[in-house]
């Protein structure tokens, strides 16, 4: 996330996933945030998370995210 206020916590928002030639990775919401890259294995099944954290770091804001899985 690049600012804070696009997001709170209790937010439910959509996950849309991106496929790599070996990994997946997700977007949240409206390009809110995007994930690190995921294995095959570690793919996700759900397609809506809420947003249970957001913190603000030297390197940008993270944001964490529950997933129903």
């Amino acid at each position: 996330m690049e600012r804070m206020g696009l997001l709170k916590e209790g937010d439910v928002l959509p996950v849309t996933e991106g496929k790599l030639p070996g990994s997946y990775y997700y977007t949240l919401g409206k390009a809110y945030a995007m994930s690190a890259n995921y294995a095959v294995g570690e793919r996700l099944k759900t397609r809506e998370g809420k947003v249970v954290g957001i913190e603000e770091t030297q390197k940008g804001y993270f944001v964490t995210v529950e997933f129903d899985e």
